[in-house]
């Protein structure tokens, strides 16, 4: 970890030049005392780093310490730097990580690439935190301990103990042999097996995790894609209501984040511009009270229940709104 650390502070050295030790104490997430001592090891080991007292004083490098690396074309190096941040790296806890390995990828670029790649990759932004209406993207975070267990238990191939809330419990011990880390629209999930029977367990849900040092039974290799697919498949077919809606384009995305899942969608067969969506919903209740939010903008199709069940509540409004009412005035307070 250390040597990590040590790595780290050279390379912000090098790309920034002169840093106090309480910019880089932050940048690193160590306390000042933890970089002075840092500082020193480097300055033991031959690495030329240097204090400059004052008020714009810091530590910097002497200049034309580094080294280069070739092998990384321009597209390689924007690749890089485009994927990067995204917030897969949050969900499994691996941000820090993240960082540390960017920093290393750009400072061992030629100058020349570096330049051009950092600025070409300012102009690109993957999976913003917002979408076009403003609704910030919430992740739950997992603790950091508790990733890490688990991060470690998935990589060492150890079984896993977890302090697990599921929907509507009490948060209860389980040992399972985990599989694999899947994330999916800034979810994390853990593919296990407990009893010898699949189980995916959403991360968020996790209060704890304990690594153990008992090897996990699971296969040698896996396909992680085929896994996740199957049991989405599963998931879908498990007492769920499919459900085929048409809606206003305008409101296509409030209905997608209502709905389980989308499984198809195209224009509809109307002139009208709309769209028609085969969507999953966790049940009847769900369904209805997704499309009702949509009053006007949305229609169900089938299955012929659920218009049942729509028609009779919007019947049931209409008729007690069909007629004013006096209202006496009363004065409040």
């Amino acid at each position: 970890m250390r040597a990590d650390r040590l790595v780290s502070l050279v390379l912000l050295l090098r790309q920034r030049g002169r840093m106090t030790a309480d910019v880089l104490a932050r940048e690193l997430e160590v306390s000042t005392r933890t970089v002075l001592r840092d500082i020193e090891a480097l300055s033991a080991a031959g690495v030329p780093v240097y204090a400059e007292r004052g008020r714009h004083g810091g530590f910097a490098l002497l200049p034309g310490f580094r080294t280069e690396l070739t092998g990384l074309n321009h597209d390689e190096a924007l690749a890089l730097l485009t994927a990067g941040p995204g917030r897969g790296e949050q969900v499994f806890g691996l941000s820090s990580a993240l960082a540390s390995a960017m920093r290393k990828v750009v400072d061992a670029l030629p100058e020349s690439h570096r330049t051009i790649a950092s600025e070409a990759a300012q102009r690109i932004l993957v999976d913003p935190e917002t979408d076009l209406l403003s609704r910030r993207l919430i992740t739950k975070e997992v603790p950091d301990a508790t990733m890490l267990e688990v991060r470690r238990a998935v990589l060492a191939g150890h079984k896993l103990r977890i302090l697990y809330a599921a929907t509507d419990q009490e948060p209860q011990w389980r040992t399972v042999d985990p599989i694999g880390l899947v994330t999916v629209r800034d979810r994390g999930y853990l593919l296990a097996r407990r009893s010898g029977e699949d189980r995916t367990y959403r991360l968020s849900r996790m209060q704890a995790a304990e690594e153990l040092p008992e090897p996990a039974e699971r296969p040698s290799q896996v396909d992680l894609n085929r896994i996740w697919r199957d049991r989405s498949a599963q998931f879908l077919s498990d007492g769920h209501l499919t459900v085929l809606v048409r809606v206003n384009p305008a409101r296509r995305e409030d209905l997608l984040n209502a709905a389980v899942a989308v499984r198809a969608e195209g224009p509809d067969s109307d002139s009208d511009g709309w769209l028609r969506l085969e969507l999953t919903f966790q049940d009847s209740w769900h369904a209805e009270w997704a499309l009702w939010q949509l009053g006007a903008n949305a229609e169900a199709l089938t299955p012929h229940s659920l218009r049942t069940a729509l028609h009779n509540r919007s019947t049931t409004m209409a008729a007690r709104y069909e007629s004013p009412i006096d209202i006496p005035n009363i004065p409040y307070g």
